[in-house]
């Protein structure tokens, strides 16, 4: 029965837990973000609360995708895939979950989400998410208006039928917790530095993110010399929920190679399988 419970809790947190390893990283309040501003340049231990706009002709990684393997306690708990695409002037990132083994049994997962965003700013533009958790079915959209500082949700319980319409206040700029994952492989991340920026999915949560160490790590996809980013939330619905670690290679693309992420019942742990072009 402990042990069911245990897997419970990993299934019902697999969703979250993929948007914070792939993304918590990858997170939340900017100020106001200003059109052409250069490369990013973070001062070393230096925390800069805003979203830095990718540098000129910064190579965005369209049409790639990367496939990892999520591990509890070496249970395999399930698998995920995220990928950019381009979308006219816009970029699109999806991003899939999907539940294995013990969880798939006992608390089936099939969730997929997409976010659009700028990518002159990295301003967020939407999100929609389609998620099977369980019994739970949902369908949810969420626009960014900036013009008025809102992040618009609409939700439809496709169990019940029940809408659900909500409005939050937002910074004039965030990303979100999917697309975030990609606005911190395009930073510098030089050892020593610290970034603060606000990540939204409906309500706005502010992140800081640390550059702390080299190492050198072995996932399946292969050997990789990386930078290691330790990353939580210091506002917002998601303060001291946990934390989440994040192995970008130590080259000009910053491929996220291994992401862990510690919460109250345990450790879940993301290891690259391979990378899809």
């Amino acid at each position: 029965m402990f042990v069911r419970r245990i897997l419970l809790s990993v299934a019902r947190s697999n969703r979250l837990l993929g948007a914070l390893a792939t993304g918590l990283v990858l997170s939340l309040l900017a100020t106001v973000m200003r059109g052409n501003q250069g490369a990013p340049t973070a001062s070393i231990g230096q925390a800069p609360k805003e979203i830095t706009p990718p540098r000129p002709n910064y190579p965005f990684p369209d049409n790639q995708g990367y496939v990892y393997s999520a591990e509890w306690h070496l249970i395999t708990a399930g698998n995920a895939h995220v990928r950019m695409e381009t979308a006219g002037n816009e970029r699109k990132v999806i991003a899939t979950a999907e539940s294995q083994g013990a969880v798939n049994v006992i608390f089936p997962v099939h969730d997929r989400f997409e976010a659009q965003f700028d990518p002159r700013t990295f301003c967020s533009l939407s999100i929609s998410k389609h998620s099977e958790e369980g019994s739970h079915k949902r369908e949810t959209s969420i626009r960014f208006d900036y013009t008025r500082k809102k992040s618009v949700l609409d939700e439809k319980n496709l169990k019940t039928g029940e809408p659900k319409h909500l409005e939050n206040d937002m910074p004039a700029c965030a990303t979100d917790v999917i697309t975030g994952f990609y606005y911190l492989q395009s930073l510098p991340l030089q050892l020593g530095s610290v970034y603060e920026f606000p990540i939204s999915d409906g309500k706005t949560t502010m992140v800081r993110a640390s550059v702390d160490k080299r190492e050198q790590i072995k996932v399946p996809a292969g050997t990789f010399q990386t930078v290691l980013v330790t990353a939580e939330a210091t506002s917002g619905p998601l303060q001291s929920k946990g934390k989440v670690w994040v192995w970008y290679s130590d080259d000009a693309h910053h491929t996220p190679v291994q992401m862990r992420s510690k919460l109250g019942w345990g450790t879940l742990l993301f290891r690259l399988l391979r990378i899809e072009k």
